[in-house]
């Protein structure tokens, strides 16, 4: 499985058109809400200039980009934490993914409802938050009291488990997500198998206008910034109608269209590199036989993890990584070239995977 990240947010917000200019996966779009019921997997390929130029001085007669997953996960609205709307279903499903991707509406259409008949970023990015609280706060409070019991058969290893639990069950009650108190928790690992909704990274996405992306500048724009730098989070700008419409353009038109409008990048070339530093993850190559492929990893992956990554033969069997950086691989112009000057390192099991790494891996089982 990839990396996977939950496309949420109130209903008509326009998860499901962004989506589908993402992933081309076709996902329901229409102008009601819970349209998206379950939810939808799109499978998109990251754009990568890097695998480009090492592909272009290779020339292998296959090339396989590393991907993200995104799921189009249904519209959540007030008391979904109590069972409103699809209540239970769309939080279990938010569980499953690795970061959120909020989308949040910034654009007044009068052909578009509102699910609360006005737009209004900050208040419904409040209240899926909201929702988000209740449900982790309930599944906090229903761990503490669990502990608790067993604490009273002579446990004592749960004192730690119970004074961390409250930790977060203060935080989450002040209105604040799970991850605001986990960084004074020095070890997560006893939250981890409760799968805190609060706890993943999020980033929020304002869905604006067309005049506004060209503009760069709006007052909803402005509100979704300010919210997100006092939550530490990040956020980033796209207009999912003009993502669709290059979505159904050629690769080449793209570019043409984005620099016809002053753009310089697309939605879905944003979404990924914020994708990418929410996750905290990096890119590394390989050249096996006739392929030419990019892997994705968590920064400060070990060399043996890595490997485990393409086949968990290689893991098991790891001898040593033969590792070369990019830029100097570029530089010498050729495989060949770069084993000549000694720019390709033998690294052992504790290497750290560098992003851009050119990497050979050998292995015995």
């Amino acid at each position: 499985m990839g990396f996977r990240c939950g496309l949420i947010g109130l209903p008509n917000v326009g998860k499901s058109t962004i989506f589908n200019a993402l992933s081309a996966a076709g996902a329901e779009v229409a102008n009601y809400p819970f349209c998206t019921i379950d939810p939808n997997i799109g499978v998109v390929p990251v754009p990568d200039p890097r695998l480009e130029e090492i592909a272009r001085i290779l020339s292998p007669p296959k090339v396989t980009r590393t991907t993200m997953e995104f799921v189009d996960i249904a519209g959540l609205v007030k008391g979904a934490s109590k069972g409103e709307g699809l209540g239970n279903k769309f939080l279990g499903n938010i569980r499953d993914v690795d970061a959120i991707v909020h989308i949040v509406r910034c654009f007044d259409d009068p052909n578009v409802v509102h699910v609360h008949g006005s737009v209004d970023p900050v208040r419904d990015i409040e209240i899926v938050n909201t929702e988000l609280i209740l449900a982790d706060l309930e599944t906090i409070e229903r761990r503490i009291e669990k502990s608790e019991r067993l604490l009273k058969t002579g446990d004592k290893s749960l004192v730690r488990q119970i004074d961390a639990l409250n930790h977060i069950a203060d935080e989450l009650g002040r209105g604040m997500p799970a991850r605001a108190g986990m960084a004074d928790i020095k070890d997560i690992e006893i939250l981890a198998d409760l799968r805190l909704l609060t706890a993943k990274p999020v980033l929020y996405v304002a869905n604006v206008s067309e005049e506004v992306l060209t503009q760069k500048k709006g007052a909803y724009v402005e509100q979704v910034a300010q919210l997100s730098h006092r939550e530490e989070a990040q956020h980033i700008v796209i207009c999912g109608d003009m993502e669709a419409e290059i979505a159904v353009l050629p690769p080449e038109e793209r570019r043409e269209f984005l620099e016809d409008l002053h753009i310089e990048e697309s939605g879905l070339e944003k979404l990924i590199k914020a994708g990418y530093a929410l996750l905290k993850l990096i890119t590394f190559y390989t050249t096996a036989g006739t392929e030419l492929r990019a892997w994705t990893v968590r920064d400060g992956t070990k060399a043996p993890s890595a490997a485990g990554k393409i086949h968990t033969d290689m893991e098991r069997g790891f001898i040593r990584a033969e590792a070369l950086n990019y830029d100097d691989f570029i530089q010498a112009g050729s495989l060949a070239k770069a084993r000549e000057k000694g720019l390709i390192r033998i690294e052992g099991k504790e290497y750290v995977i560098a992003d851009g790494d050119i990497v050979f891996f050998r292995f015995n089982v």
